[in-house]
């Protein structure tokens, strides 16, 4: 045995093997495991109750608060499988302080979140108003903005509208000889012996008839989007038309041709997950991803409401944003700041370039909002000069108008406050909890998903200013 001169504290590896570990006695006594079960005892679950009490028979279910916690927890501190958090139940102390000894499997863990996605939106609710009650909401700028999240559709398994009509064609030659040869081995086995039921498929034939299915779908929702963003681009250009003729401009160049309702052949669909779209990502890439769209208030950055959209860009995700954050506010009891007169103030609502459009802008304003919207990029550090409110002439565009508030020092100093408010809790997300992909397929449990990354951010923000209700 080697004898060490330096004195070393004491190891026993197999006396800790025995040892029981509490978690109360061991954790810090603020830790968030602590604040969530707390806080759970104060939450309103009886819609996660709901799909167990109409079946009274069958072994005793894990208790719907149990898995409620469990994965407010998980997605708290950035663990998102339902295999690793299963994992968790049995090494992390943490986690045992949530499910003790009965530890459910990942099986149970993910059919539990699939199952009960249509429940974060009360429970989102709950949460913000648990926010307003702790002061952590003010209404002073609220902040809009989207982000990319790649989702579980793979690039390896899709196809190109082009190549779609190419495979579709080829399918049904071999589905017309795989049905010519059929009726010529019938004719030869009736001959042989007599007649047969006639109802069997050959495997080949269902295959191939199973595939061209999938593609005929596919390609009937690239079609769709294409019609979609044509209809779109002619809007586009009609306002731009409109606002050329208000400014007495005239058209450079050539008319464009219409837009194209027909897809492009290289457009592609995952059949992975066909509701996902090709979508530019921030390392200057292509991937099958989701726009997630987030109202954030300035005081603590609180997310006032979430949804995602399959819209690649931000320009017509003002209206409805401004939507869901009216109906949150609503929902959870929170009124607006009055004015000087007494009725509701108009809240600053603070949005980038990619938002921009006459009609956001007047939409944003009948919702109850003071809309500061970019009106175009600028270059880096080259904002414009604060200058004092002048009248605008006569006749002046929307654009001008929205161009002439940013540039107030009012104006500039509220926008300016926009990248410290919503930019951040992205990168939280992003960055600090590592979620950048979603783990279910298909729009709605997407949504439903975000929805709980940005639940559990506003409870990380009611432990962080320890806010956690107290216990009676």
């Amino acid at each position: 045995m080697v004898v060490h001169r330096k004195k070393y504290r004491p190891w026993n590896p197999q006396a800790y093997r025995h040892d029981l570990f509490s978690p109360d006695g061991r954790l810090p006594e603020d830790d968030l495991v602590f604040f969530l079960l707390d806080l759970v005892e104060h939450l309103d679950l009886e819609a996660f109750y709901a799909s167990y009490e109409v079946e009274t028979r069958g072994a005793p279910p894990f208790e719907p608060a149990l898995l409620v916690c469990l994965l407010l927890y998980a997605y708290c501190i950035g663990v998102y499988s339902s295999r690793k958090i299963a994992l968790a139940c049995e090494r992390n102390l943490a986690f045992l302080a949530i499910v003790g000894d009965d530890r459910p499997d990942f099986r149970t863990i993910s059919d539990f979140r699939k199952e009960h996605l249509p429940c974060l939106a009360d429970l989102f609710v709950q949460v913000l108003r648990l926010a307003a009650a702790a002061g952590l909401i003010r209404l002073g700028n609220l902040a809009f903005d989207g982000s990319k999240f790649t989702g579980q559709a793979s690039r390896h398994k899709a196809m190109s509208y082009g190549y779609m009509h190419k495979e579709e064609a080829r399918l049904k030659e071999e589905i017309q000889a795989l049905l010519t040869q059929a009726e010529q081995t019938d004719a030869q086995e009736d001959a042989v012996h007599g007649s047969r039921r006639g109802d069997e498929l050959p495997a080949e034939l269902k295959r191939r008839e199973d595939r061209l299915a999938v593609i005929q779908a596919a390609k009937t929702r690239l079609e769709e989007q294409a019609r979609a963003e044509a209809e779109a681009e002619q809007q586009r250009r009609a306002e731009a038309e409109a606002q050329r003729q208000r400014s007495g401009k005239q058209r450079r160049g050539k008319e464009p041709a219409p837009p194209s309702a027909v897809p492009a052949d290289k457009a592609q669909c995952s059949f992975s997950d066909p509701e996902l779209k090709m979508m530019p990502q921030s390392n200057k890439g292509w991937d099958y991803a989701t726009n997630a769209q987030a109202s954030v208030d300035g005081a603590f950055q609180i997310i006032v409401a979430c949804f995602v959209t399959e819209a690649v860009n931000d320009k017509e995700q003002a209206v409805p944003l401004a939507e869901a954050t009216r109906e949150n506010l609503h929902a959870a009891g929170i009124e607006l700041p009055p004015d000087e007169s007494g009725a509701a103030a108009k809240v600053p609502a603070t949005l980038d370039a990619g938002y921009y459009s006459e009609a956001a802008a007047a939409g944003l304003e009948e919702r109850g909002f003071d809309p500061h919207m970019a009106t175009g990029r600028q270059r880096h550090n080259q904002g414009p000069t604060p200058t004092a409110s002048a009248p605008l002439p006569t006749g002046a565009t929307a654009k001008e108008k929205m161009q002439a508030k940013l540039r107030t020092p009012a104006g500039q100093k509220l926008y300016a406050q926009r990248k410290t408010i919503v930019e951040p809790v992205f990168g939280q997300i992003k960055g600090a909890r590592g979620f950048r992909r979603f783990s279910l397929r298909g729009l709605l449990k997407i949504a439903g998903e975000w929805c709980l990354v940005c639940l559990t951010h506003n409870l990380l923000k009611l432990w962080r200013y320890r806010c956690a209700p107290s216990v009676t």
